[in-house]
């Protein structure tokens, strides 16, 4: 799903990720400086986060099923996209493990919260995998089934290869 010629997803998906990882370093903050101010902004950032997220996810999922069945974009956006829920549902149970918005949090909430930041790195390598490797969303001739961009070998390779199959 596209706006202004731009996908809807990728616009909206930089805000939970900033607000989700900002929150967790804020969390540090309130730790390191005895703070409970910090944990009240974390706080807010984890329920914004979450709202974002969960809207983020809606049009990606409208952008996974425009995806060709039996390619490699397929595969990697629903892992993905299973990730990210995942993240989400971290957070969610960091925000209701959390007493009130100006205490210290409990050991699982941060727990939580900082296992959901790790797991969005790797699934923010996969959503970087398919827009910027398999170009997916971005591109009309994107190259769905391209190698991981891990693998040393050009994506455009590949396309021209299945070119010349065809």
């Amino acid at each position: 799903m596209k706006l202004f010629g731009h996908p809807v997803h990728q616009m909206l998906i930089v805000f939970p990720l900033g607000l989700l990882a900002t929150a967790v370093a804020f969390d540090i903050v309130g730790l390191a400086s005895s703070d409970p101010t910090w944990f009240l902004i974390s706080y807010w950032m984890i329920a914004a986060g979450i709202i974002g997220g969960l809207l983020a996810a809606v049009f990606g999922t409208i952008d996974w099923w425009g995806i060709p069945a039996n390619t490699r974009a397929k595969s990697i956006g629903l892992l993905h996209g299973i990730g990210n829920v995942i993240v989400v549902l971290l957070f969610i149970a960091s925000w209701f493990l959390r007493p009130t918005p100006i205490s210290i949090p409990g050991t699982l909430a941060f727990v939580c919260s900082f296992f959901g930041v790790a797991l969005a790195l790797v699934t923010g390598w996969l959503g970087g995998e398919l827009v910027d490797r398999l170009g997916v969303g971005v591109d009309e001739g994107a190259h769905l089934n391209s190698p991981s961009s891990l693998s040393g070998q050009p994506a455009a390779r590949r396309k021209l290869e299945e070119r010349r199959a065809a």
